[in-house]
């Protein structure tokens, strides 16, 4: 049985040949035992089963041994021919049954698994509401065009990314980020898809079609993390390849002592098919699911056993060991403006920004009691910073470099560059201050990284970061590592992670953006996805609520997975094992070893469907309070 086929038309076969074995073994028995019918009259039933079920799925057995794929459902394919050559044809009825009735166990168990992806389909909205120079028009989602403009409702969710063209709202994305932002929206703001509007009525032009949205895209990663093969689930694939020739040694071995062919059947039986190939898949959409309920987003699965072998942990630096979200420690106006007004033109704009420097000017103001003007017509361009009008003034924010390339002859009235980050402001195209931040460390940090060793059995932490050495050396010292690579480029990051990878299984924290090349060097790479693209191909997994409790929650998650996966394929090997030897002694006949088979099979399926469903913390990891 190939588990990794996904086609309806496998999956509907499936189910009607199912469906078909447990029909024909019910009017077997009732013609047998109810009515009292001949056997010649009562194994029509049977015949018309192996027929129509058993024959397709030995075939296609037969087309996999052509192609030396050995696997657990080859037993199932001699046990079907056995049983028939045999005349016991009430055990190959279930042995056809068990074939595909495990398909139908697998699927039924990976839907409850993947409640989650189902919860994110059911909420993104079927129709939008186009505005047009008639009015406004309700269309399908997927006929919305780049350049729309489309009417959101109160309390509507966002159908595609886009920016405000009217209107006053906010916007909850927690949904989507994993915290608690609600964000104020006007014109010139950015929403994305899956976010809910809250009271207000807002105009919006679509920037993306809807298949490439965020939220589509995270979807998209989500599902096809479910058709990925780790590595653990092809160990599965090698144990039934091993387990085959085992099985067939044991009957042959009966049938040859005895001298009874029944045994033969009866130990093939008891063997197929072997559970492992039902419950690690099961195990796997599991601890995707629960990780997606824990706003970390797998996309590939492999990562979940990998991370278990991890020695060496790799930290970025901003936003990974440090918040990401810096704290404003001084305002320097030029001299035509005063300190509370430049702060106050900035948070006009920084209110309708997501900028990593945003949160703190807001806080910074709000402290001192500023009430920042309305802005409108807000833009926020990659490279050329943050713009908009604020109570009649053109406002811009932008970094030093930017602003000396526009104007080289300002450089000479700037604050000379300390540790730390800054941005500057200007004011109707005139240079009006610099604001300086610095970004702290996580409280979190230092008895995280004690955690790793004890805990997870990693022995090297290194932080790795393109800042200066005075930066990275102080976060290093705050948070207690020992080992610091600074000023390093991409290029010099990926050589760096390559050394560390080819000496031990690395672990890679960041954000996924400018860490992309060495993320990929990493055995697993996990990127901090508040401020990144979620479909970035480097991160094996992305944690949507920026914590180091996440990245905990992530090693437990594989840990237990592993675990699961391997007591429900393990356990099910030595209880066909067991099977199969009272089978060899005369003890088990084939429809009674079908029976003991089946029940394996759902004791295995129910083992694995733990990993959905855990008791207890997912953590061992205590943060302190910030």
């Amino acid at each position: 049985m190939d588990l990794d086929r996904s086609p309806s038309v496998w999956r509907h076969r499936q189910l009607a040949i199912a469906i078909l074995a447990v029909t024909g073994i019910m009017l077997h028995l009732v013609l047998r035992f109810a009515m009292g019918r001949p056997d010649h009259e009562s194994v029509i039933p049977l015949w018309v089963v192996l027929g129509l079920g058993g024959v397709p799925l030995t075939l296609e057995l037969a087309v996999n041994l052509f192609r030396r794929e050995f696997g657990s459902d080859l037993l199932a394919g001699i046990s079907i021919v056995t049983a028939i050559i045999l005349h016991e044809y009430l055990a190959g009825a279930l042995v056809v049954l068990m074939l595909s009735g495990g398909e139908t166990i697998e699927r039924y168990a990976v839907r409850n698994a993947s409640s989650v992806l189902q919860a994110l389909a059911r909420r993104m909205p079927s129709v939008a509401h186009r505005k047009t120079d008639s009015g406004i028009a309700d269309i399908a989602v997927d006929a919305i065009a780049v350049g729309d403009s489309l009417v959101l409702f109160p309390h509507e969710t966002c159908p595609v990314d886009g920016t405000v063209t009217e209107g006053r709202s906010t916007m909850d994305e927690s949904f989507l980020t994993g915290e608690p932002y609600v964000m104020s929206k006007a014109p010139g703001a950015a929403v994305i898809s899956g976010a809910t509007n809250g009271e207000g009525a807002l105009t919006v032009r679509a920037d993306r079609l809807p298949v490439d949205s965020r939220y589509a895209k995270i979807m998209t990663v989500m599902q096809t993390s479910q058709q990925h093969r780790p590595r653990i689930r092809r160990l599965g694939d090698q144990l039934g390849a091993i387990y085959t020739p085992i099985a067939v040694t044991i009957a042959v071995a009966a049938w040859s002592i005895s001298g009874d062919p029944i045994r033969f059947l009866a130990v093939l039986v008891v063997a197929t098919p072997c559970p492992l190939l039902i419950a690690i898949p099961v195990a796997i959409i599991g601890a995707i699911s629960l990780a997606a309920r824990r706003s970390i987003v797998v996309k590939d699965p492999a990562i979940l056993e990998r991370v278990t072998r991890c020695r060496t942990a790799i930290f970025d630096k901003t936003g990974t060991l440090t918040h990401g979200r810096p704290r404003l420690t001084e305002v320097v106006p030029d001299a035509a403006f005063e300190q509370n007004e430049v702060l106050a033109l900035a948070a006009s704009l920084e209110r309708y920004s997501k900028h990593p420097l945003s949160a703190p000017i807001l806080r910074e103001a709000r402290r001192r009691g500023i009430e920042p003007p309305s802005a409108t017509s807000i833009r926020e361009e990659p490279g050329r910073g943050l713009r908009g009008n604020v109570a009649g003034r053109d406002v811009a924010i932008r970094s030093r470099g930017q602003l000396i390339a526009r104007v080289p002859h300002v450089a000479s009235r700037l604050p000379d560059p300390t540790g730390g980050l800054e941005c500057v402001v200007e004011v109707d195209g005139r240079y009006a201050g610099t604001m300086r931040f610095r970004d702290e460390p996580r409280a979190e940090g230092r008895p995280f990284i004690r955690h790793l060793g004890p805990k997870h059995r990693f022995t090297r932490t290194l932080l790795l970061s393109g800042d200066r050495q005075s930066e990275v050396r102080y976060l290093a010292e705050q948070v207690g590592i020992d080992v610091i690579h600074a000023s390093k480029s991409p290029e010099e990051k990926l050589a760096i992670v390559q050394h560390e990878t080819r000496n031990a299984e690395t672990v890679f924290v960041g954000d996924g953006v400018n860490d992309a090349p060495a993320m990929t060097a990493a055995t697993v790479g996990i990127a901090f996805g508040h401020d990144s693209d979620i479909t970035s191909e480097a991160a094996g997994a992305v944690i949507m609520d920026s914590s180091l409790l996440k990245v905990d929650e992530l090693l437990h998650i594989g840990t237990r997975m592993r675990r699961i996966a391997m007591q429900s394929a393990v356990g099910g090997i030595m209880l066909s094992a067991a099977g199969m030897l009272f089978a060899a002694a005369g003890y088990l006949p084939p429809v009674a070893g079908a029976i003991f088979q089946e029940a394996i099979d759902v004791v295995a399926v129910l083992n694995a469907l733990r990993m959905a469903f855990p008791t207890g913390k997912l953590s061992d990891f205590q943060p302190p309070a910030e």
